[in-house]
């Protein structure tokens, strides 16, 4: 089909959040001839005993396919329609066509709304003259310690426990039977499950403390009310709960030797400094954050615009997934609930976006290979084969941005007033 826009009748109505609403007008006799070109394919095409193909009357194929030469003609219109609006607009959209209040009667015009949204146009009347407090960036030896404490927890070992009855971070081996179910041959199940860390319900963790290995009992649960089968929330049942086996965990010395079997780490000393150097960096990261996200609200706060739904509701899709087996009634609580967050974290991107363009902060193809090299260098790696590697999965672009983003905080460091907060 060749339609001209000259042809139609086009207005456009802006809503808002960057809404953008077209109603078209197609003449009625661009919308026989459409039709008509359909019928004489289709006419070609199919076989109706007593009939010779291409000689089927009109009234014939009206009656057996009046409908879908109907529905084929509209879809095809407004296609073609929506399309070459779009140009005669000069319009780009981000979002899927909707289309709204579609009217069509034989030998009439067709006249059709659909709304889409499109990419805001962003203008900063401010960008800089911000003051802004970058958080100080402290580690303290506790932290260290925690961390320290982290890894002996993660090169522990389990030991059997003959006697005492178990405590918050054992691990245990249970037979669990149900002692009200309705046949009577219930047959017990056996769990092993780590005490305090939610791996059971409450009431059978506390049945689990009061028992000696080897011995039994029986004990009256009631199923809590977040648990994740909803039928059984708030229901009680009797089981016979036997502790079969306990184990504790021991942990090995925080010494000399323990830091030498975690890698090339001369004693213990160094280890903790290895530890200290990378959580100051990751404390660095943490303010360096803090003085971009405050950066961006205050030119939020001082440019203020609307972002597409479209926008924000990719985000949230981004974040929550597909939401394939979720409850929906939860899953759109959650979007709810993420939804201003959403909002502002698209405004963000599109700032840093727009203020990339408007000073030209790009990354170059020089800044990416300077980038695969450096990290080459650090993995003693060949670059080339680093950037197939990097390319093969995906993160180049992601590359990219992160070399944008850093020459768009860069500059916008240098319009404002940082200073460090007191430690």
């Amino acid at each position: 089909m060749t339609l001209d826009a000259a042809q139609l009748k086009i207005d456009l109505s802006e809503g808002e959040a960057w809404r953008r609403t077209l109603a078209v007008t197609v003449p009625a006799d661009i919308v026989r001839t459409e039709r008509r070109k359909i019928a004489k394919t289709l006419a070609a095409r199919v076989r109706i005993p007593g009939f010779r193909s291409g000689k089927i009357p009109a009234s014939v194929m009206e009656k057996r396919f009046g409908a879908a030469l109907n529905q084929e003609m509209v879809d095809r219109v407004v296609g073609d329609a929506y399309r070459e609006a779009l140009k005669a607009s000069d319009l780009s959209p981000i979002s899927e066509g909707e289309v709204e209040e579609l009217e069509y009667e034989p030998d009439a015009e067709l006249t059709f709304r659909i709304s889409f949204d499109v990419n805001p146009e962003i203008a900063f009347a401010r960008v800089g003259g911000f003051a802004v407090e970058r958080p100080a960036a402290v580690v303290k030896d506790e932290d260290v310690d925690r961390v320290l404490e982290r890894l002996r927890d993660q090169n522990g070992t389990w030991a059997p426990a003959e006697e005492g009855r178990p405590t918050a971070g054992d691990l245990v081996s249970v037979s669990v039977t149900r002692l009200d179910s309705e046949d009577g041959d219930e047959e017990p199940r056996p769990y092993d499950l780590i005490l305090g860390e939610g791996d059971a319900i409450p009431d059978v963790e506390s049945a689990i403390y009061t028992l000696d290995v080897g011995a039994q009992g029986e004990f009256d649960v009631t199923f809590p009310d977040d648990f994740p089968n909803e039928e059984r929330r708030g229901q009680s049942e009797k089981l016979e709960i036997q502790l079969r086996e306990r184990k504790i965990r021991e942990l090995p010395e925080g010494d000399d030797a323990f830091a030498r079997s975690l890698g090339d780490f001369e004693d213990l000393d160094t280890l903790r400094g290895r530890i200290r150097e990378d959580l100051e960096k990751e404390a660095g990261d943490q303010s360096e954050g803090a003085v971009r996200g405050q950066l961006l609200n205050a030119i939020i706060e001082a440019n203020p615009f609307e972002v597409p739904s479209s926008m924000v509701d990719r985000y949230l899709d981004s974040i929550l997934g597909d939401g394939q087996g979720a409850d929906p009634e939860r899953l759109a609580q959650a979007r709810d609930q993420l939804r201003g967050e959403a909002v502002r974290s698209v405004q963000r991107i599109l700032v840093i976006e727009r203020i990339a363009e408007q000073q030209e902060l790009q990354s170059t193809d020089d800044e990416i290979d300077a980038r695969v090299e450096e990290i080459a260098e650090k993995n003693d790696s060949n670059p080339a084969e680093v950037y197939a590697r990097l390319q093969k999965a995906g993160r180049i672009d992601q590359l990219e941005r992160e070399i944008t983003e850093q020459k768009v905080f860069d500059y916008l460091k240098e319009q404002s007033t940082i200073t460090d907060a007191s430690a």
